[in-house]
C-alpha cells in the first residue's frame, strides 16, 4: 500500500495530473461549443435537407405514443432519430480535427522552442570558448572517423574468434622443447 501511495505521489508531483485537468477542462469546454454549434446550426439543416416544412425525414418512428383519454403520455414513442446520430458524428469529427490541429499547433510551437534554446545554447557555448572559459571542441581524426564508421558483421565476429581459437589451439599443441 506504501509503495502505491509513493508513485501516486509521484506522478502527481510531475504535474501529468494537472496537465491531464486542465487538457480536460479545455476539451469540456470545446465540446460544449461545437455541440452548440452542431445542435443548433448544423442539425436543423441536416434534418431539413431530406424533407420539408419540419416533418422529421431523419426520423423514423418504430411505435407510435400511447395516451390516454386526457392526453397523458402513458408509453413514450419508439424513434430512430438519425439527425442525432449524424449530429454526434459531426460534433466528434469537428472536434477531433479542432483539437489535432491545436495539438499540431502546441507541438510544432515546442519544437521551435527546442531548436531556438539548442541554437542560443551552442552560440552561448560559442561565445565561451571564444573567450576562453571553455575548452575547444575536440575535432575527430580521420582514423577516429573511420573506425566508428566500420563494424564488423556477426559472421566476420565469428570468423575472427575461430581463428583466434585455432592459433591459440596450435600454440597449444606443439610440443615444448626442453633446453
Amino acid at each position: 500500500m506504501k509503495k502505491l501511495f509513493a508513485e501516486f505521489k509521484a506522478f502527481i508531483s510531475k504535474g501529468n495530473v494537472i496537465d491531464l485537468a486542465v487538457g480536460m477542462i479545455i476539451g469540456s469546454a470545446f465540446t460544449a461549443i461545437v455541440t452548440a454549434l452542431v445542435n443548433g446550426i448544423l442539425k436543423p439543416l441536416i434534418n431539413w435537407i431530406p424533407g420539408a416544412d419540419g416533418t422529421g425525414a431523419l426520423q423514423v418512428v418504430l411505435r407510435e405514443a400511447v395516451t390516454d383519454a386526457d392526453g397523458k403520455v402513458i408509453t413514450e414513442a419508439l424513434v430512430m432519430d438519425f439527425g442525432s446520430v449524424i449530429s454526434a458524428i459531426i460534433t466528434f469529427l469537428l472536434t477531433a480535427l479542432i483539437l489535432f490541429i491545436i495539438v499540431k499547433a502546441v507541438s510544432s510551437a515546442q519544437k521551435k522552442q527546442a531548436a531556438m534554446r539548442e541554437k542560443l545554447k551552442k552560440e552561448h557555448e560559442d561565445k565561451l570558448r571564444a573567450e576562453g572559459k571553455l575548452p575547444p571542441l575536440e575535432e575527430k581524426t580521420e582514423v577516429e572517423e573511420t573506425v566508428e564508421e566500420v563494424k564488423p558483421t556477426t559472421e566476420e565476429l565469428l570468423e575472427q574468434i575461430r581463428d583466434l581459437l585455432a592459433a591459440q589451439n596450435k600454440t597449444n599443441e606443439q610440443p615444448e622443447t626442453k633446453e
